[in-house]
C-alpha cells in the first residue's frame, strides 16, 4: 500500500481529533468572527502550539481577504498549502536518512515507551530488504528487556546485534558495534540507547558519552542523532524534544504511534520549535508502517473527508 493510502487509513481517528475537527470547520459557508476564533482554538487543542496557531489563523485570514474568498470551503486548499509550507521550511523535512559515507551511524534516542527499540528494528528490516548491510547495537544496557527485544529483531531480520551483559558500559557497546560495522563494511549501524527520563541526569550523561565515542570514531559526517517521539503525548513530546536537543545535537525525528490516538498538530509544533526534520512517521505495528514522512501528503490526508466525503 502506498504511503498516502496508509496515511489516510491511519489518520481516520486523527482527523476527528485534528484540532477538534478542523476539516469540518472548513465545510462552513460563511466567514465570521466566530470562525476565526474557533479555528485558532482548534489548532491549539490539536497540539499545534499557541504561537503557531495564532500565526496560521492570522495568515489564513489575510489570505482569504487578499484572494477575495467567500467561504471557508474555498480556504481549505490554502490551509493545506500553509501546513505543507510550514513543514517544508525545515531543511530535510520528509527526506530519508542519507547513508553515505558509510557506515552511517543512527544514534536512536528518546524516552522509554516512545517506540525507540521498535523503530530501530523496523529500520533495520527495511534497510535489509533494500540490500543494505546493517548492524544493530544494544546500548540500552539498563533494561535486559531492551537487549532481548533488539535480539528478537535481529533474529527476525537476519541482522547482527552487538550486545553485552546488563549493566555494562553503553559507550563500550557502541564502540564495539562501530568496530564491527566498519570491519563488515556495513552501510548503517543503528544504536539503541536507554530512555529512563526519571533518572534524567545520569541518562543525559550516558548519552553524551555514547555520542562522544561515536563522534570520535565515526566522525561528524557519519553520525546522525535520531530522536524518537511518541505522537500521542502531544506537547509533552515537544518538551521531551527540547530536553534532548539541549543535551545532544538532534539531527532527525521519528514520530511513532501517529494513528488513531494522536491529535495531529504535534508535527507542526516540532518543526517550528526544533527546526529539525521529521523523517519517518509510525502508523502501526507492521515494519512497513514506519513510513518516510511526506509533508504534502500529510497535510492533504489530515483535511480529507472533512465534509463526509473524500476529495
Amino acid at each position: 500500500m502506498a504511503f498516502f493510502a496508509r496515511l489516510r487509513e491511519g489518520l481516520k481517528g486523527v482527523k476527528e481529533r485534528w484540532s477538534g475537527g478542523i476539516a469540518r470547520l472548513f465545510s462552513g459557508s460563511t466567514f465570521d468572527a466566530a470562525f476565526w476564533e474557533e479555528l485558532e482554538d482548534r489548532l491549539i487543542a490539536g497540539d499545534v502550539g499557541l504561537e503557531l496557531s495564532e500565526e496560521l489563523a492570522t495568515s489564513l485570514k489575510e489570505e482569504a481577504k487578499a484572494r477575495g474568498l467567500a467561504s471557508p470551503e474555498e480556504l481549505r486548499d490554502v490551509f493545506v498549502e500553509k501546513v505543507a509550507s510550514e513543514l517544508n521550511s525545515v531543511p530535510g523535512m520528509g527526506q530519508p536518512f542519507v547513508l553515505a559515507p558509510t557506515p552511517q551511524v543512527l544514534l536512536m534516542t528518546g524516552v522509554n515507551g516512545s517506540g525507540k527499540t521498535t523503530s530501530a528494528g523496523k529500520l533495520a528490516l527495511q534497510y535489509k530488504r533494500q540490500g543494505k548491510g546493517v548492524i544493530l547495537a544494544a546500548a540500552d544496557t539498563f533494561r535486559a528487556a531492551a537487549v532481548e527485544q533488539l535480539r528478537i529483531w535481529g533474529e527476525r531480520t537476519g541482522v547482527r546485534v552487538v550486545a553485552q551483559g546488563q549493566g555494562s558500559d553503553p559507550a563500550a557497546v557502541a564502540f564495539d558495534a562501530w568496530q564491527a560495522a566498519r570491519s563488515a563494511g556495513a552501510d548503517v549501524l543503528i544504536v539503541d540507547t536507554a530512555g529512563r527520563l526519571h533518572d534524567k541526569h545520569n541518562l543525559m550523561e550516558e548519552l553524551r558519552k555514547i555520542h562522544r565515542v561515536l563522534l570520535r570514531e565515526a566522525g561528524e559526517e557519519r553520525l546522525q542523532t535520531v530522536l524518537v517521539l511518541d505522537a500521542v503525548l502531544g506537547q509533552n513530546s515537544v518538551a521531551q524534544a527540547e530536553t534532548f536537543n539541549s543535551v545532544l545535537p538532534v539531527s532527525s525525528v521519528i514520530l511513532t504511534k501517529y494513528d488513531n490516538t494522536a491529535k495531529g498538530g504535534v508535527v507542526l509544533s516540532i518543526a517550528r520549535k526544533l527546526r529539525v526534520p521529521v523523517r519517518y512517521i509510525g502508523l502501526g505495528e507492521a515494519p512497513e508502517d514506519l513510513s518516510p514522512f511526506d509533508p504534502e501528503e500529510f497535510a492533504r490526508a489530515l483535511m480529507e473527508g472533512g465534509t463526509g466525503e473524500e476529495r
